[in-house]
Parts: C-alpha cells; structure tokens; sequence
C-alpha cells in the first residue's frame, strides 16, 4: 500500500487539511481512486486511475493483492466516494464481498462509509472509455427490459420490454406520451425480438431478471440466450443453433441486472457477460449480483429505490441507500451477524440449511423456512455484500421525473449546531406512492422516507424533542415512521458537530 508519487502524496495533505472553503458542520467529499500494483504498472492501466483522479481532484492509492490493503490511508483520508481500478482477471466473487466489508469499516458504526464502484475493462480502453463517458450527467430517456415491474414506461419517453410473467408477451411505448402497446411472439421468436428491440431502440437502460451465470443471460423462460465473445455480446437461438453478433451503436449506456444470478461476477477473466457488456455495449455503470440469487433485497430494492426517486437519486445513490436501510433492519434481528460473511455452497438447499443451522444458533430458536419473517432473516444476509457496482460512484445518472408525482419537496438549512430536514408536501402527495407504491412488494416491502446529504455532516443525531424513528449516519437519513400528510410541512432536525 503506498501513495503513487510525491504529487499524490502531497495531495493528501491537501485534502486533509487543505479544507477551509467547507462549511464547519460538515465534512469534506473527498474522492478517493485505488488501483492494484499489477494494474498500476502498466502506463495504461495507470492512465485509467490518472484520469479518475484529474476529473475528481482524488488521492490515488495502490494494493498489492487486495483493496483492503489499503484501509489505513481510507481511514486516514475518510473519503465519500471510492473507485477500483484493475483488470478482470483480479476480479471475482470474494473480491466484491469484501469491499462491501471493507467499506463499512473506515469508522465504528454498521453503515458503509463511502460509495464505492470497479472500473475495469476488456482492455485499458474499454475502462476508460466507462471514465469518460460516465463525465458528463445522463438524464435516462429510453429503455429496453426482460422484466414487467416497468411496464407503466412512465419515466421513459421510448420503452419496450419482453415479458417475464407472461410467456412470448412484449410491449412497447413510442412517444412520452404515447400509450403502452402489447403484442405476442412464438416462443422461438422472443429472442429475436429482444435483440430487435435493443438494436432499434438503442436504450439508455436495460434492466434484466432471468435465469444467468458469468458466461449466459438467458430469455425469459429459457428461450434463447445472450453470451460474451471477445469481450463483445452475440445472440445464441437454442432452436435452431444460430449465432448473430449483436448490434451496438456505441451509445453510452447503463446496465441494471437487478434479478440475474451471476452476472454481475467478472469470474477473474475478460471473458465474462460483465466485461461483454461494459465494453462491447458500452455500459458505463453497471449493477449485478456475483452470487445465484433467491432473495433479491438488494438488486430489486436499489431499482426500488431509483424508480421511487427520479431526479432524486443517483443509481449510485439509490443502491447505497437501499444497502443502509437494509443494514439497520438486519441489525435489529442480529447484530452479531452483521459483518459475518455468508457462505455460499453450489446446492440451494444445502445453503440454507447452513444459513438457518447458524441463524438458529444466534436467536437461539429453530428457523422455519416456512415463515415469512425467518425467509426475510436468511435472504437479507445472503443478499447483503453479493451486488456489484461498475462505474464512478459519483457520476449523475437519473431518471426522468414523473411530473404528476412530484407531489414534495425538500430542503435543507443549518443553524447554531442544528441542520434542519424540512419536507413540503402537496395537496395531491400520496405517502403510499412515497414508500414505494407497492413496487416489487414481495422482495421490498414499504421503504422508509430517505435522503442522502448534499455534503455529509459532522456527528449527525437527532435533535432532543425529536419524536421520528430515524437511522441517521454523516451521508444519510432514513425516516421510519413518515406519517406525512397532503399540504403539510414537517421538519427533522439534526445535531451536528462544529
């Protein structure tokens, strides 16, 4: 672990003491960039770090094996968000298990202490093509989906998806405004559908959920397949052996596998569905599980999260806050588990017969599979660390706002140690719609009210007198008794150090 050169090394003194210009209550958004000692020695590779550090004014940092090594100086520089610059064949599933570990480590609470995200590549080109075009803003206009949960299509102006409740079921909207329009394929065609409707629409978005591994995304219900091939992505039709390349414009885009096995897990080779999509189609930020997945709190909750907040959160900030809400549930189940890795076994059953065995020992009772709460218990943990984030952690990639749900506003104002959340509601706010309106309700149940900080606050904590039900950390609060009515204003006052 060392400081790349005496330029880096004084820049930390910079960030650490060069901070006057923040206001007093607050502590500074530094950027920090790590990047493995392999990577770092070849000019490349290095370039990629270099280019992060000049458009974020961050500290660069090396490891020899692992980012963990570097966790002295991240507890030192205390930095908001993190980037990981390396090459695939460091990647896999333990190294982004232990980032989430690591990331919750730098001070004493439970909550992760900084954003985090990979870049990496099929070559040091691809990783920083993901830098540049994650530089400027992107407002997400049009999308294509394997899911149904986004068949309203109101936050696109262009959608289509094929269907996973419905077999050979697809649907589009051409227009903001336009109506939804459903049609049927044969299931030997929903294949080529999809793959007509990624090349003719040219999304901004995909958002998948279907049966994957590191080497496949499959349609739904198994008909046919997407694989990686030279670090770029071709259709495979199982019924009748054909491979087509698929087509990509070069448009930046954004990935989100929220409910895919696997696919978010590089496997420690360039030759991997993540790699595939992040350089042959051009995903600057992309979100995926490492692990098979059944419970799926974290990926359906982030898109929970995002889709509940357009124009309010990032895709970064929306996974980050999902994580924290989560945290503090699984905390008040079993605080002694919170930082213990789950283990993963290839069997389904067998995993959670070791997950309940350990579960039971902690609560001391027998687990039942059969109840909702105790499934809740053992899917929170095995979700907690396993989803994978590529690409700047700090880059604004939103959705648009729906306009006849802007229906709150919120501001903020700090006075004589006190920093003051006021929310004003509308005369048409709907507190359901605020708590997520139902959205994938068997993986996420209602989500409290939340906001991340502009600036994160020195030693926040609910003012005395407060009555709300709050988790309050330097980067966010989570509000879980928001009994908020139309036309009304209420206010959530902090504590904060000087």
């Amino acid at each position: 672990m060392r400081i790349l050169t005496l330029f880096f090394s004084l820049f930390v003194v910079v960030t650490l003491f060069g901070c006057k210009t923040e206001p007093t209550y607050t502590l500074p958004n530094n950027y920090v960039v790590l990047i493995s000692e392999e990577a770092n020695s070849d000019s490349e590779w290095r370039a990629v770090a270099e280019a992060l550090s000049t458009k974020h004014s961050a500290t660069i940092v090396t490891f020899a094996e692992a980012p963990r090594q570097t966790l002295d100086s991240l507890r030192q520089i205390n930095p908001r968000y993190v980037a990981i610059v390396d090459t695939p064949e460091n990647i896999g599933r333990d190294y982004v298990i232990d980032l989430h570990l690591m990331c919750r480590e730098v001070d004493e609470d439970i909550y992760a202490d900084f954003l985090w995200g990979i870049i990496t590549g099929y070559t040091p080109d691809s990783a920083m093509r993901m830098v540049e075009n994650s530089t400027e803003p992107l407002v997400i206009k049009d999308a294509v989906a394997t899911i149904m949960e986004l068949n309203s299509a109101k936050w696109f102006d262009n959608y289509a998806w094929v269907d996973d409740h419905t077999r050979g079921l697809w649907g589009y909207k051409n227009g903001r405004d336009a109506e939804i329009v459903t049609d049927t394929v044969a299931k030997e065609e929903v294949l080529n559908k999809f793959k007509e409707l990624y090349e003719s629409y040219d999304p901004d978005l995909i958002v998948t959920a279907a049966h994957a591994t590191q080497k496949n995304l499959e349609m739904p219900y198994s008909l046919g397949h997407i694989k990686p091939r030279n670090g770029k992505l071709y259709a495979e039709n199982i019924f009748t052996g054909q491979e087509s390349d698929i087509k990509e414009s070069g448009k930046r885009r954004v990935y989100a596998a929220v409910g895919n096995c696997l696919i978010g897990d590089v496997n420690n080779t360039k030759e991997s569905m993540a790699v595939a999509w992040m350089n042959g189609s051009n995903a600057a930020t992309m979100v995926g599980y490492v692990v098979t997945t059944w419970h799926g709190r974290n990926g359906w909750g982030a898109l929970k999260y995002w889709v509940t907040n357009p124009q309010r959160y990032t895709l970064a900030e929306a996974t980050y806050i999902n994580q924290q809400d989560f945290l503090y549930q699984q905390n008040e189940w079993y605080p002694e588990l919170i930082n213990e890795r789950y283990t993963y076994h290839e069997g389904f059953w067998s995993e959670l017969e070791c997950a309940a065995q350990r579960l039971s020992e902690v609560l001391g009772r027998e687990i039942d599979m059969e109840n909702a709460q105790d499934w809740d218990m053992m899917g929170f943990w095995h979700d907690r660390d396993v989803l994978a984030y590529y690409g700047d952690p700090k880059w604004s990639v939103m959705l648009q706002p729906v306009e006849a749900e802007c229906d709150y506003t919120i501001s903020t104002s700090y006075e004589d140690g006190h920093y003051t959340i006021t929310i004003a509601t509308g005369e048409n706010f709907s507190l359901e719609r605020m708590v997520g309106d139902k959205f994938k309700q068997e993986h996420v149940l209602d989500l409290p009210f939340s906001y991340f900080f502009p600036e994160r606050l020195k030693s926040p904590k609910l003012a005395d007198g407060e009555k709300w039900d709050v988790v309050v950390d330097e980067n966010f609060v989570l509000v879980y008794n928001p009994e908020f009515e139309p036309n009304s204003v209420y206010d959530i006052v902090l504590e904060v150090a000087e």
